[in-house]
């Protein structure tokens, strides 16, 4: 299973980005999904997450900017970040949960996310 994040960068305070994770090696359809950041000297945290049945849940502090997505044909997951704040500075993973017996997760290696004021 390889997870592969991309779109990271740094933007100003109110910017968007938008984040992507290619998926392989899996039945992606199958596959709970979701983003998750790590700001510096802060544990990891969900940020948005998906089910294979297209369920969203939002943390918070981004409900309402981020829409969390997923294209069952591309193999992709998006995360698209609008009205950024510097506090949405991180790294951002996405990770994939599959059943085979067990739950089981997958990490992407991250993509790091830095907002100015």
């Amino acid at each position: 299973v390889q997870l592969q994040a991309y779109g990271g960068g740094a933007v100003q305070a109110g910017g968007s980005l938008r984040l992507s994770c290619a998926v392989s090696g899996i039945i992606f359809s199958a596959a709970d999904m979701g983003w998750y950041r790590q700001a510096p000297g802060k544990q990891r945290e969900s940020v948005a997450t998906i089910s294979r049945y297209g369920v969203t849940i939002y943390a918070g502090s981004v409900k309402g900017r981020f829409t969390i997505s997923r294209d069952n044909a591309e193999h992709t997951m998006l995360l698209q970040m609008n009205n950024l704040k510097p506090e949405d500075t991180a790294v951002y993973y996405c990770k994939v949960t599959r059943y085979t017996g067990r739950w089981q997760d997958y990490w992407g290696r991250g993509t790091l996310v830095t907002v100015s004021s």
